[in-house]
């Protein structure tokens, strides 16, 4: 059985779930727990012969051996005993509430979608996919805000394809959501290194990845993740719960891949003794950080200059405000772009994410040492987002639209690119890229000619949008007005996120923030 059919048959069965009202959410979580004790189960037994981590009497066959009330009351006790151990036990079923109504769907559930079917003999690929394919279905059901976990898989990919991550390297996602930078980093490993040796292939399984995710219920879904991807094992995964701009945890690390939230909660309410309501920022002073603020995203870039080893290397998802926003945003940009090698900003179109209408980038830069003099020196831009149309279901982003832009990026030497752009009209010179002279979108900036900008703004764009310049060729009225909304959603986003900065009440959290 492949991937998509266990994803259409556990899928299809959430639809009779849902009249007993559970939710997509819910009904993934308890999948998880299901799964985990199926699992567990299994390793037990030939050719695995592994001890069970299930303290007996609380494992699948004593669900097994139940039905009705009694299968009922056994599985909600099941919850709440292995909640309170410690590990990933604990990581998996922490909090753990039985969220079935109906005890003849509990059972129909266990025994004839999970038991039937041998979890573990599955290739890590299959299963793995499978699981991906549950969380990408629960991201799209835009009601529960689980979209706010789930950057698109072609954006992950290609981020990670220009990292290129290698044998023997630490890879970090301090924001990591349900884990698809980390495990999209381990397979690229795997993927391009055929001949490891057992101690790099140990290193990748056990040491090489670690993730941080605030939400305990999207980091149970994260080491589930890992789990059936095959990294980690039931005594160790590499899931942090933790507020990881809290503190600098001490470890470093190669390689940084994240999407950190684009909500921003910039005060919290404080009702006193009488009733009388006051405001307090959320502000994180931190010593190792370049300024203090409370918007989150600039925080999330001076936590991950903290993370790089020295010429370390990151790649980050940032709304537009973080490339354009003054105050701390100015301060943290030159000082990213004095003792860092801020190299690459990848200018993302609308219609990527589950949070609808964000104008996201992707920016790459290399922590270097100490220097008087700036570490950046060029600044190569690629816009994607101008005259660029996509859609969460019509016309979604796939990882070829991405092609152009990786090969540019030049991941094997990326000291040896080629603009696409150029003042001059394209002679023919057969350069890579949709478009060459004043239509090119791989466009270099000089340290000086950025420096020089108002508030050393980085939000910077040189093609015209001509999508409507033509009526004859308008896109589809759904694609126009899909865009006006994303348009109208994005200003809100920004006026959210640079009303926040300045002390405003109006700052609210969005509704849904995107994280991995």
């Amino acid at each position: 059985m492949n991937s998509a059919t266990i994803v259409q048959k556990l899928w299809n069965y959430c639809n009779v779930l849902r009249d007993d009202g559970m939710s997509y959410g819910d009904y993934v979580e308890q999948l998880t727990y299901l799964l985990f004790l199926k699992m567990a189960d299994e390793r037990s037994q030939p050719p695995w012969s592994q001890p069970s981590p299930i303290a007996k009497g609380y494992d699948w066959p004593s669900l097994l051996a139940r039905d009705g009330d009694d299968l009922f009351d056994h599985y909600r006790h099941t919850l709440e005993k292995l909640g309170a151990e410690k590990g990933t036990i604990g990581l998996i079923f922490g909090k753990a509430q039985n969220k079935f109504q109906d005890p003849a769907k509990l059972r129909r559930l266990v025994v004839d979608l999970i038991d039937c079917e041998n979890w573990s003999a599955m290739g890590a690929d299959v299963k793995g996919d499978a699981y991906e394919g549950l969380l990408e279905k629960n991201a799209q059901d835009t009601k529960s805000g689980a979209g706010q976990y789930f950057t698109p898989r072609p954006l992950i990919q290609a981020m990670v394809d220009c990292m290129a991550p290698k044998p023997g390297e630490t890879i970090c996602d301090p924001a990591c959501g349900t884990g698809g930078f980390l495990f999209a980093a381990h397979n690229h490993v795997a993927d391009h290194n055929p001949n490891l040796t057992r101690e790099q292939k140990k290193h990748l399984k056990e040491k090489a990845l670690r993730g941080y995710e605030l939400v305990q219920s999207t980091a149970r879904l994260a080491a589930m993740n890992m789990m059936l991807h095959g990294i980690g094992s039931d005594k160790s995964v590499p899931i942090v719960v933790a507020d990881a701009l809290a503190a600098d945890p001490g470890e470093r690390f190669d390689v940084v891949l994240a999407n950190p939230p684009f909500g921003k909660k910039s005060s919290t309410m404080i009702t006193g003794a009488e009733g009388k309501v006051s405001t307090e920022k959320d502000v994180i002073e931190r010593d190792d950080f370049w300024a203090t603020t409370s918007n989150k995203q600039l925080n999330f870039v001076q936590h991950i200059k903290t993370l790089l080893t020295q010429h370390g290397r990151a790649a980050v998802v940032l709304p537009d405000n973080v490339l354009f926003e003054g105050g701390a945003g100015e301060t943290i940009r030159k000082k990213l772009l004095h003792e860092c090698d801020v190299h690459t900003l990848l200018r993302l179109p609308t219609g990527l994410f589950y949070a609808q209408g964000v104008k996201a980038n992707v920016l790459f830069f290399e922590r270097k040492p100490a220097s008087e003099t700036p570490w950046t020196q060029k600044l190569w831009i690629y816009d994607l987002r101008t005259n660029q149309h996509f859609t969460l279901k019509t016309n979604p982003l796939r990882r070829e639209h991405l092609d152009e832009f990786v090969k540019l990026y030049n991941p094997a030497n990326r000291h040896a690119r080629q603009a696409t752009w150029s003042a001059e009209p394209s002679t023919g010179s057969g350069r890579t890229g949709e478009g060459t002279g004043p239509e090119g979108r791989w466009r270099v900036y000089d340290y000086a000619e950025l420096i020089a900008r108002d508030k050393a703004s980085l939000d910077i764009f040189w093609l015209k949008d001509d999508s409507l310049a033509d009526s004859d060729n308008l896109p589809p009225p759904d694609v126009i007005a899909q865009e006006i909304v994303d348009d109208l959603e994005a200003a809100l986003e920004q006026f959210r996120l640079i009303a926040g900065d300045l002390g405003s009440d109006l700052a609210v959290e969005p509704a849904s923030a995107v994280r991995v």
